[in-house]
């Protein structure tokens, strides 16, 4: 790097308050005028903290020990209010992980875009109207004029990140810190949202500070990038030179937990499926009018899948397109408007009970599905109750030995899912899930909140326990990176329907339908070398 760099960290030092710990140690890295720069590390690395910093946004419980931040030269950490003030928005910008709670939901999206230029610009308010307007068309928004009166529950995720973006390059900072900007959307989406990001940002000149644990597009979009470690900075330099040789052992675990293929199982195909969904279509009714009933909106179009014994079928599609509303419907928590749902080749309403208690569901967010209230052994328990040939003895032992199976010790047995980590309550959702032996297993993004060893590690003991029990299951997800490592059979969805179906390989080696070439195309294709390193490539791309 060449000349003076826009921000300069240099050994910043932050500690909590009451008890003195280090939270980070020592982190320096610049960033150049236009450079692109990611921060790599799992939760808790203290990549978030140490960003905050640089915009005096550290929570009251940190305060630094050492170090400085100099943005143009000019010590941040000691600038006064108005100063800061000046900073925030109008020479550095932010994006958040989680859009909705960045934007005010009581407030109009033109309101929320205009407080920014009222209070860095001398605009008029007409030349503030058509700034705002030329912005949300060059991200996208489709009928700016309308966008300007809607309000952020009206779009959809990937629509709101759009917005935020506008609302943050419409002052035209010097440095935008995105923080985790696309963990929640799916792949087609965070493609378009990055791509879009670094194009605003190239086109104003704008340097850009990436912090995200989503390594894959760390390495497409950044120039260099720093590995950080429970606060401290293990490894930083060119990206491409990291990725093919990693020197610390911590970035080369990093490396070696993203989602690889492994060898495609041989199943028997010609026994009666474990579940069968026939022509199934999902309406919800239509909103409330003063003086009319809106149309009813179908969810799913005559949709049918079969899941044959002991095989993992992925379902794939971005937001929308039904998966999740399909898997809710099979496990019984939606009901059908049409189509029926067959288990092990009978009606499934013909023994509702047994296929309750064969099926079992494991959400994306485990701390909304247990209950903060309970024990994680009382949980295990709970899954237990309906069980005639146990004892409460035999209960016990059996949530004990399942938690054993998910890797958690006895000492877990009396904690409540507030003291567990997010990977670690989400072993303990799989326990409950698996605790009954059932035969049928639905899981609905369940490692999409974790970071990418926890995630390597929660489908590691995900495929251990399908080989062990043989269970069939439905796994829903928008990584296909995931899929490509869990899956035996894959289905594309759309809209609500089925647009491609086949063998995990077919799907990723020669898929035939364009929307799944476009998904496909998200995502890179991944070979460990010697080194420890990673080469990477974009799938689809000549």
């Amino acid at each position: 790097m060449t000349g003076n760099p826009l921000l300069s960290v240099q050994r910043l030092s932050l500690a909590v308050t009451h008890s003195g710990n280090q939270v980070v140690k020592n982190v320096s890295f610049d960033v150049a005028p236009g450079e692109i720069v990611g921060i790599v590390g799992e939760s808790g690395s203290g990549k978030t903290l140490a960003t905050r910093a640089i915009i005096g946004l550290i929570p009251p419980a940190v305060r630094r020990i050492g170090g400085t931040i100099l943005y143009r030269g000019k010590d941040v950490l000691g600038m006064k209010d108005r100063d800061l003030r000046q900073l925030r928005g109008g020479e550095v910008g932010v994006v958040f992980q989680e859009p909705m709670t960045s934007l005010n939901p009581s407030m109009t999206i033109g309101r929320q875009l205009e407080e920014g230029l009222i209070l860095h610009t001398k605009m008029s308010v007409e030349e503030r109207r058509t700034a705002i307007l030329s912005m949300l068309g060059r991200v996208g928004i489709r009928e700016p004029e309308r966008a300007l009166t809607a309000y952020p529950h009206e779009f959809s995720g990937g629509m709101r990140q759009r917005i935020m973006l506008a609302s943050v390059m419409l002052l035209k900072p010097a440095l935008l810190i995105a923080d985790e900007p696309t963990t929640a959307l799916d792949a087609v989406v965070q493609r378009d949202v990055m791509e879009l990001m670094v194009e605003l940002t190239q086109a104003e000149g704008t340097a850009v500070l990436l912090i995200s644990h989503d390594l894959p597009m760390v390495a497409r979009y950044t120039n260099r990038f720093v590995v950080m470690e429970k606060g401290v900075v293990v490894e930083q330099g060119l990206t491409e030179e990291i990725l093919q040789a990693p020197q610390h052992p911590y970035t080369r675990k990093l490396l070696s937990s993203l989602p690889f293929r492994g060898a495609a199982r041989e199943l028997d195909m010609t026994r009666t499926p474990m579940v069968s969904a026939r022509n199934i279509v999902v309406e919800y009714p239509g909103r409330k009018g003063l003086f009319r009933r809106h149309e009813p909106k179908r969810a799913l179009h005559g949709v049918s899948v079969d899941i044959h014994v002991g095989e993992v079928v992925a379902l794939v599609g971005g937001s929308g397109s039904g998966k999740t509303t399909l898997g809710r419907t099979i496990a019984g928590l939606v009901q059908q408007a049409e189509g029926d749902i067959l288990f092990q080749g009978r009606e499934r309403s013909a023994d509702w009970r047994d296929y309750r208690l064969n099926c079992q569901m494991v959400f994306q967010d485990p701390y909304s599905s247990l209950d903060p209230r309970m024990t994680i052994q009382a949980l295990v328990e709970e899954a237990l109750r309906l069980v005639p040939d146990l004892d409460t003895p035999a209960k016990r032992r059996r949530a004990l030995e399942t938690l054993e199976e998910v890797g958690l010790s006895a000492d877990f047995a009396n904690r409540y899912p507030h003291e567990l980590s997010g990977g670690q309550r989400q072993r303990v959702a799989i326990a409950r899930a698996i605790a009954r032996r059932p035969k049928f297993l639905i899981a609905d993004e369940p490692v999409s909140a974790l970071d990418v060893t926890v995630r390597s590690q929660v489908l590691e003991l995900f495929s251990n326990l399908q080989k062990r029990y043989g269970f069939s299951c439905l796994f829903i997800s928008h990584d296909l990176g995931v899929v490509e490592q869990v899956a035996d059979r894959v289905i594309v969805m759309q809209d609500g329907r089925i647009i491609e179906e086949g063998d995990r390989d077919r799907i990723f080696d020669a898929p035939k339908d364009a929307y799944t070439r476009k998904l496909l195309s998200a995502i890179p294709a991944l070979d460990l070398n010697q080194t420890g390193g990673v080469t990477l490539k974009w799938r689809l791309e000549a």
